[in-house]
């Protein structure tokens, strides 16, 4: 048996001002007439069904959850009262998977990507969780670069393939790199041994399960208290704010030695920034987007508009620029500095007269 792991507690907040406190990126509609936790979900019918599906958010959250996919299994469906990263989120998923079937095969994925090849995805998916199940190695998806790219996190793969699965490559992981400057970048480009790192995790419930054991015996202990426990509201909230605030890349996958890649090319984007949606997005031949905006380009080019006021947005004679405009905010920014919006986000929050806008 297969299950989906779907961790959806971030905060997007290089989205703003679309993205809120009350409602992250991952309950927006960015592209097209879905959210981006229900393209999540919807790509993966026929592989997984929804019963079989777990998403992990804040528990403030839970209604968009609740809302936005009634599908889902209500027992999966589990709220995190206090922020404690991504392997105490992994962790209390063991937990309640390994009560149900503890050779079940897990996979875990982030709400917020976009990926517009779903039919390669799923077969990589596919290949994955085979080498899950039969070889009993911790899995990750290594996204074959095609610019040296500094914004992401990469992995170092063997140069000779481990194995093979439904016809594709499965490598073992020599390193995982953290994102690089330019010159490192295009090194790892040139050598070819490199891969993007997606995030995206495949493990039978039990490897998973043992690799905490002998890696962070600390979590360990509380999966197995949760484990014992009828896994009630109460028992799930005292063992998020017993647990570490650790990141599985660092406290498992940078430790353990049964770990394999599987190279992937599926358009894939991690929706990182208003320059990624610009990206993805359909455009004139300017290279300007709006998507449903009311907007006149005038000798512009490379912008983006994203509004739903229906006032007539007129732009002359820039580009690069993107304007996000929300009932009582507007952002205006050079696309190439949009990583830079987190940092905006944290100055709001310390204004008193501001922080209303978050």
């Amino acid at each position: 048996m297969i299950y989906a792991v779907i961790m959806a507690g971030g905060a997007g907040t290089r989205f703003w001002p679309k993205s809120r406190i009350s409602k992250p990126k991952q309950f927006l509609k960015l592209f097209g007439d879905q959210t981006m936790i229900q393209k999540t979900v919807k790509r993966l019918k026929g592989f997984i069904e929804p019963e079989n599906v777990m998403v992990i958010t804040n528990e403030d959250y839970l209604n968009h959850v609740k809302e936005q996919m009634p599908e889902l299994r209500k027992s999966f469906l589990v709220g995190e009262t206090v922020g404690r990263n991504t392997a105490p989120c992994v962790a209390a998923a063991t937990a309640l998977l390994y009560k149900e079937n503890p050779e079940a095969v897990m996979i875990v994925l982030p709400a917020d990507h976009e990926i517009r090849d779903e039919k390669e995805f799923l077969g990589i998916l596919k290949s994955a969780a085979q080498s899950a199940d039969k070889d009993e190695a911790l899995l990750t998806i290594g996204i074959e670069p095609d610019r040296p790219e500094t914004g992401y996190g990469y992995i170092h793969r063997a140069g000779e393939k481990a194995g093979e699965y439904f016809g594709r490559d499965i490598y073992d992981v020599l390193k995982f790199e953290e994102k690089p400057n330019l010159e490192r970048a295009e090194q790892f480009l040139k050598s070819g041994d490199y891969l993007w790192n997606s995030g995206i995790f495949i493990w039978k419930v039990k490897t998973i399960k043992e690799a905490f054991e002998k890696h962070l015996p600390e979590v360990h202990e509380k999966i197995e208290t949760l484990i014992g426990s009828d896994c009630k509201k109460e028992d799930i909230d005292r063992f998020y704010h017993s647990c570490p605030s650790i990141s599985v890349d660092y406290g498992i996958m940078e430790k353990a030695e049964n770990v394999k890649v599987v190279p992937g090319s599926f358009g894939w984007n991690d929706v990182g920034s208003w320059k990624a949606v610009h990206e993805l997005s359909t455009k004139d031949k300017h290279g300007n987007t709006k998507g449903e905006a009311r907007v006149m380009f005038h000798n512009s080019a490379s912008n983006l508009v994203h509004s739903e006021s229906g006032k007539l947005i007129t732009l002359v004679g820039v580009e690069n620029i993107g304007y996000i405009e929300t009932e009582d905010s507007i952002l205006i920014i050079d696309l190439d500095r949009a990583q830079d919006v987190k940092e905006l986000y944290e100055r709001i929050k310390t204004d008193p007269e501001s922080k209303k806008h978050l």
